[in-house]
């Protein structure tokens, strides 16, 4: 009998990516339940044990809260399912929210090595599973604290940026106070973000170990009306203050029929459906925003969770945008999505009015159609209008989602605080700290609308300014070529 060869192991690098499991797109379309079911003990294992743990590994340099990525993979991929979790929280305050909306493909996996030949290791993904494990089973540990401080922080805004630096801050003996706008915390995660594609359980899980951390949120308030800022370091005690209010004021296209009503901008019609609830009217008794046919103008992600939100209230829905699909800014994913759950596409069309009937109700979008002409500032092909191309068709609901522009109310009540030409917080990066001592920001409200792992960035590095400046602590530390040179020049000044 012939002996067998043994089996050559398949190498690492040549392990293909584990796809996550996800409803069927003719289900999903008619729910509001998450999309992805996500990865398995056994896919997690599966996935982890691609990553070749590189001795430099430049995944950690795309994570914008620098997470020690080849660390928790590694747990993963030893079934230390608890300990990747709490790993994981010692760089991110969010990992349940970053693994599901981060765009990893353009941070931390587009720095992995795998995907120089094949597609990288599911970093994302990964993240994800280790948060709702230890979430799921109970595990979810509180951090210790440190003796208190008696300083006290108030943070403007429970978005992102915020909660970072509630949870940086708290654990570190300092008093936090959030003041939020709105009815409960989270900001964009719960009003922006649907259920479908980030379930507010997670983000209310986040929120509530910030709360047995000791963090005070105080609710329906408003500060630049409640409270200015100088009034909450002046009157109200404050040691410092954080500014995360976000990028809540919505830009339209300045075209006619803009206030004909069935025109949503993407902030109040994703407010509706996710933090209002109005997907599940009469239990709730926000008004229903279900229509027939809807346009959804725009091509990043907010646009995308628009369509698919409209799409689950039962509506015949299409993406306008004036340039091509390779152009378009959301993540591919969501795409992907949209068009098997049976969004359609009008690309490579601009409106430019919208049409009412005499009750003052939308009844049609006219467009324009466009071709791509030479690049702009940005890089992408310009798009151009084509002569004498335009069409209406039917609509009876536009939504515009062609971006946001930061909060304007803290600005406006506080004429000190120093602003760019856009409207966003002029701030030091190296600290966050903004022209008015004691008063730092970071996320939309200085960046313009971006991503969550961005906000939570810069509400690390102002967290860490923040607790120095408390301490009496320089900071940033003064680097080690710094601080030579001052030991030379002490040295010196001595002899």
């Amino acid at each position: 009998m012939e002996e067998k060869k043994p089996k050559k192991k398949t190498p690492k690098k040549k392990i293909p990516r584990h796809a996550m499991p996800e409803q069927a797109p003719e289900d999903r379309a008619r729910n509001f339940d998450e999309v992805p079911y996500g990865y398995t003990e056994a896919l997690a294992i599966a996935e982890a044990s691609r990553c070749i743990q590189c001795k430099k590994p430049k995944c950690i340099g795309g994570c914008p809260v620098g997470v020690d990525i080849p660390a928790f993979l590694g747990l993963i991929r030893d079934g230390e399912f608890a300990e990747a979790a709490r790993r994981l929280k010692q760089d991110t305050a969010l990992p349940a929210v970053c693994g599901r909306v981060c765009p990893q493909e353009e941070q931390c996996e587009a720095e992995c090595v795998l995907g120089v030949k094949q597609e990288p290791v599911a970093i994302g993904r990964l993240e994800r599973f280790a948060a709702d494990y230890e979430r799921e089973m109970g595990t979810m540990a509180i951090p210790d604290k440190e003796p208190p401080t008696g300083k006290r922080v108030a943070i403007v805004g429970s978005g992102p940026s915020g909660l970072t630096v509630a949870g940086d801050l708290i654990v570190q003996g300092h008093e936090v106070t959030i003041f939020e706008a709105l009815q409960e915390p989270g900001g964009v995660l719960m009003y922006g973000i649907p259920q479908f594609r980030l379930p507010k359980e997670i983000v209310r899980a986040e929120v509530d170990v910030l709360r047995q951390l000791g963090v005070e949120f105080v609710l329906d308030y408003v500060v630049g009306r409640n409270a200015t800022i100088r009034e909450l370091l002046d009157e109200e005690g404050y040691d410092a203050v954080f500014v995360g209010s976000g990028a809540g004021l919505p830009t339209f296209m300045n075209i006619e029929g803009e206030n004909l009503i069935g025109v949503y901008s993407a902030n109040e019609y994703l407010t509706r459906a996710n933090l209002m609830k109005a997907y599940l009217f009469p239990e709730y008794d926000t008004p229903p925003i279900r229509r027939h046919r809807i346009a959804v103008v725009g091509g990043g992600n907010v646009a995308m969770d628009s369509a698919r939100t409209a799409l689950r209230l039962g509506a015949e829905v299409t993406i306008v945008y004036r340039r091509s699909r390779e152009q378009m800014p959301c993540r591919e994913e969501e795409v992907h999505h949209a068009e098997e759950e049976g969004v359609q596409f009008k690309l490579l069309h601009n409106p430019i009015r919208i049409i009412g009937d005499e009750q003052h109700r939308v009844v049609g979008l006219e467009c324009v159609q466009m071709e791509l002409g030479e690049p702009d500032a940005s890089g992408r092909r310009r798009p151009v209008a084509i002569d004498g191309s335009e069409a209406i068709f039917d609509f009876d609901t536009v939504v515009v989602a062609i971006g946001n522009k930061p909060n304007p109310l803290i600005p406006h009540t506080t004429p000190d605080l120093e602003m760019t030409e856009w409207g966003t917080v002029v701030t030091n990066p190296d600290t966050m700290e903004t022209s008015i001592p004691g008063v730092f920001a970071g996320g939309d409200i200085v960046s313009g609308a971006a991503t969550v792992i961005l906000a939570m960035g810069q509400g690390r590095i102002a967290a860490r300014a923040i607790s120095a400046r408390l301490r009496g602590e320089e900071y940033p530390p003064p680097s080690a070529t710094e601080a030579d040179a001052t030991e030379a020049e002490t040295s010196t000044e001595s002899s």
